[in-house]
């Protein structure tokens, strides 16, 4: 009898959990979007070279230019509107599992228009720093970037002049891949006017680069690239 009462209590106890499991559905939010890339990742068969990591800047880069980077056997994971927290948590699904030799991080825009809310500058750059340190735990090898440059968010023109936060960023992440050998594109260089914005002729808007843009840094990618590898393995703009 005591048995059975124990049976009965269990399975009373057990009801509000099947209820709560049965109300999670594929309609609640994928705050880190893991579904976006989801079926692609799958379809992944060869071991990238490398992963471009980041938000819209890296989405729209594949869109414009998807020859350019199958050529040289690189795979595209940025999700528009994404923070550095986003592709945090994100990491382990969209590049550690596709074991690419390298990872190329450029991130941080949308931390400085708080798209997720407000966040430092030193924890956004904690956070790229967080994910240079999981790709170097799983083998692989970072490259980190700077921020392109931009002199407003359209979108958020609440936070007003990005460009000293850019700048501020960009100085972190530039001493820390000096300060530990880490390969560094510089983008906001190639890709910065003299009043500290975008080149015109870059821009598809202040921060998001057109074709003729990302031209520019794909030369600076490639340059890098021609230092980390041998001819045969890397035969780009030599």
């Amino acid at each position: 009898m005591k048995t059975f009462r124990l049976f009965i209590i269990l399975a009373i106890a057990l009801i509000p959990s099947v209820a709560v499991a049965q109300e999670i559905t594929k309609e609640d939010k994928d705050w880190a979007r893991f579904s976006y890339y989801q079926e692609k990742n799958a379809e992944v068969k060869t071991k990238p070279l490398a992963v471009l990591f980041g938000d819209s800047i890296t989405r729209n880069w594949v869109r414009q230019d998807a020859s350019w980077l199958d050529e040289r056997n690189f795979v595209g994971r940025g999700i528009g509107g994404q923070t550095t927290m986003h592709l945090l948590v994100r990491f382990r699904q969209d590049v550690i599992e596709l074991a690419p030799e390298y990872v190329v991080i450029l991130a941080g825009i949308n931390d400085i228009a708080r798209n997720n809310g407000y966040i430092t500058v030193e924890n956004t750059f904690g956070n790229l720093v967080s994910m240079v340190e999981l790709a170097k735990c799983n083998g692989i090898k970072p490259v980190m970037c700077t921020l392109v440059a931009a002199d407003e968010i359209g979108w958020r023109k609440r936070v007003g002049d990005p460009r000293p936060q850019i700048d501020s960023l960009n100085t972190m992440i530039v001493e820390y891949a000096t300060a530990n050998k880490i390969p560094l594109v510089d983008y906001h260089a190639v890709t910065k006017g003299a009043d500290g914005g975008m080149i015109q002729e870059y821009r598809k808007d202040a921060v998001h680069p057109n074709l003729e843009g990302y031209k520019a840094m794909e030369k600076a990618l490639d340059d890098v690239f021609s230092k980390l590898l041998s001819k045969k393995k890397y035969p780009f703009n030599r």
